[in-house]
């Protein structure tokens, strides 16, 4: 059990969907039953698309740092709008008068679903459509979901998380760093919006950073 005595580390996310909720709250468990983190964590996630308005709701000094975890879900003109416009607000959001804390993205291409697969497998290949992870997800989760709706619901989607360990964390985190050395590898340049860098062709993500400084600062990696 976690030492209660122990200082306990403040992280908050605001997220767009259930799964990255309940996943970090399956990260804050996880981390707190180990005997030889340093720190207990509460991870705070809510779900809200908007970082601007959620900006406008904190308390820079309890709160000095935000990660928002969001998808570039296709090239598609609306997507693409609506993944400039998260990074938009992001940019706004860190500039609001009177309040000094910093606002970071971490997003996922094409979603969500390419973070845990990592977690069991590589997932280095190409898809055309976000539906496309339905069959990885299956595969490194043993499971047999018939959509990425099913996947999601939250008894299905704990079931999955229930078979993971912080090992799996630290594979998916390895995993995401040789996805993202092979785009500067084979000279991929990221694309730039309001002085956020990213890249358009899948895959590729970020969320392993924020995740990785959790785990780091607790030392367990």
């Amino acid at each position: 059990m976690a030492n209660e005595r122990k200082e306990t580390k403040k992280y908050t996310f605001t997220v767009e969907g259930e799964t990255e909720k309940w996943y970090l709250e399956w990260l804050q468990a996880r981390i707190n039953s180990q005997a030889n983190t340093l720190y207990n964590v509460s991870i705070v996630a809510k779900v809200q698309q908007s970082p601007r308005k959620y900006a406008k709701t904190i308390n820079p000094l309890s709160t000095p740092i935000i990660t928002h975890i969001f998808d570039y879900e296709s090239n598609s003109s609306e997507h693409i709008k609506k993944f400039k416009n998260v990074l938009t607000e992001i940019k706004e959001a860190n500039s609001i008068k009177g309040k000094k804390f910093k606002y970071t993205p971490a997003y996922s291409n094409l979603t969500f679903e390419l973070w845990m697969v990592l977690h069991k497998q590589s997932c280095n290949c190409h898809l055309t459509n976000r539906t496309q992870y339905l069959r990885h997800i299956n595969r490194a989760y043993a499971e047999s979901f018939e959509s990425l709706e099913q996947y999601k619901e939250e008894t299905n989607f704990k079931r999955c998380l229930s078979k993971l360990s912080l090992e799996n964390v630290f594979a998916a985190i390895h995993r995401a760093k040789i996805i993202m050395d092979i785009k500067t590898q084979n000279g991929e340049v990221p694309t730039q919006h309001d002085g956020f860098y990213y890249y358009t062709d899948n895959p590729a993500l970020t969320i392993f950073e924020s995740i990785e400084k959790i785990l780091k600062e607790c030392g367990l990696i």
